[in-house]
């Protein structure tokens, strides 16, 4: 049997069917803990938290909701959806609920490692404390490895703390990412982040917390270059020290591209590229936020062709109506991306991971590049039975 070929002139051989890609390990490294519950959940809890607000009490239509005012077009339609999903998250049980289930999900989707982030400051309405918060997801996460385990499949889930950019309590939560970092049952953050609205609130206004960490030798990422473009991501880098930018698409901005397709980088691209800076690009966010207008035009095909460390990432599953392996989809649809490529973001970002480096590389060797060379095989074994048959009808 010869290979059939396809779009892009690639074979079959080369090209992910859907079901390798959900086989796929993949790291996440930009995922939401309030934009990614299941709508029977949010449902669940509403009704025993006595939350009246919900637009829809059935799952289905609540699902449907969720992505059609992400899409809208309408930014306090989109920031509404937030307010229904944190409104349910507010006691201990929710939120050990909520993070056991994403665990479960990501895992069943074949996420082998993912960073989950979420602000603590936005479950304090029931009286549950900042450490209360931490606690309860880090447990929920646990029981979520567990029972992904018993269910076949592999996955570690770390916690990025996320202070908002428009408060004033970046320094806190900064902090408390620090004391509850590392393994252990109440452990498991990982690192820490900001995030909210980047317009008139540049990160350089929580200096103080970058500085903090920066001393106490954690990790951290920033939203940036999303919406607000290039002076986002240089202060990002430049005045607080971002380890990985989130989102960062905007830095096509600072590359041109020729008529002849000669690529030119300025000063600033030249340098996320030459230090190896990661970006946790979120295609299908990008197109609901602006950020980019069609996965075929999304920043990321050049940046990958520019050899930048991309990755990929949901941002907001329920929101986006996404997964994992429904971002890998559209881009191998829009790109013709082999496993081969798909490959190349998953090391990529479990490199960028903020777990210890022997960690990191034993994920790689162990887990990640024998699974795409078990999928990678898989053509051979196809066409030894093709053949075979050939050979006996």
């Amino acid at each position: 049997m010869t290979s059939q070929t396809t779009k892009a002139g690639q074979t079959d051989r080369e090209t992910p069917s859907a079901e390798q890609i959900r086989r796929a390990p993949k790291v996440l490294l930009h995922d939401h803990l309030d934009g990614g519950l299941r709508p029977g959940t949010i449902v669940d809890l509403a009704r025993e938290t006595g939350y009246e607000s919900l637009p829809e009490t059935d799952p289905d239509k609540l699902g449907i909701w969720f992505r059609e005012a992400a899409d809208s077009g309408s930014l306090p339609r989109y920031l509404e959806t937030f307010a229904h999903t944190c409104a349910v998250m507010q006691t201990k049980d929710a939120l050990k609920r909520v993070a056991a289930e994403c665990a479960e999900d990501l895992a069943e989707d074949g996420v082998v490692y993912a960073e989950i982030r979420y602000a603590p400051e936005q479950h304090l309405e029931q009286g549950l404390t900042l450490e209360e918060v931490v606690e309860a997801v880090n447990e929920g996460f646990r029981e979520g490895e567990r029972r992904a385990k018993a269910n076949g499949h592999r996955i570690r889930v770390g916690a990025l703390l996320t202070a908002m950019r428009h408060a004033a309590r970046a320094l806190e939560i900064a902090e408390l990412a620090n004391r509850y970092r590392g393994p252990g049952p109440q452990s498991g953050v990982v690192g820490f982040d900001i995030a909210g609205a980047e317009a008139g609130f540049p990160p350089t206004r929580h200096l103080d917390a970058f500085e903090y960490l920066k001393r106490e030798n954690n990790h951290f990422t920033i939203h940036a270059g999303e919406a607000f473009g290039l002076p986002s991501i240089w202060q990002a880098l430049q005045w607080c020290g971002a380890d990985r930018l989130g989102h960062g698409v905007r830095i096509i901005d600072d590359i041109q591209v020729a008529d002849d397709g000669t690529v030119k980088l300025g000063r600033l691209a030249s340098y996320v590229r030459d230090k190896r800076i990661p970006l946790e690009m979120c295609p299908s966010s990008n197109l609901q936020t602006g950020a980019a207008t069609s996965y075929g035009e999304h920043p990321i095909g050049l940046l990958r062709k520019l050899h930048f460390r991309a990755t990929v990432n949901t941002d907001n599953r329920l929101m986006s109506g996404t997964s994992m392996s429904r971002e890998f989809d559209h881009l191998v649809d829009a790109f013709g991306y082999t496993l081969d490529d798909m490959q190349w973001f998953t090391v990529n970002a479990m490199k960028s991971a903020f777990i210890p480096f022997d960690e990191r590389l034993a994920m790689i060797n162990d887990v990640i590049k024998p699974g795409y060379a078990e999928l990678k095989s898989e053509w051979l074994f196809r066409q030894t039975a093709s053949t075979r048959a050939s050979v006996g009808s």
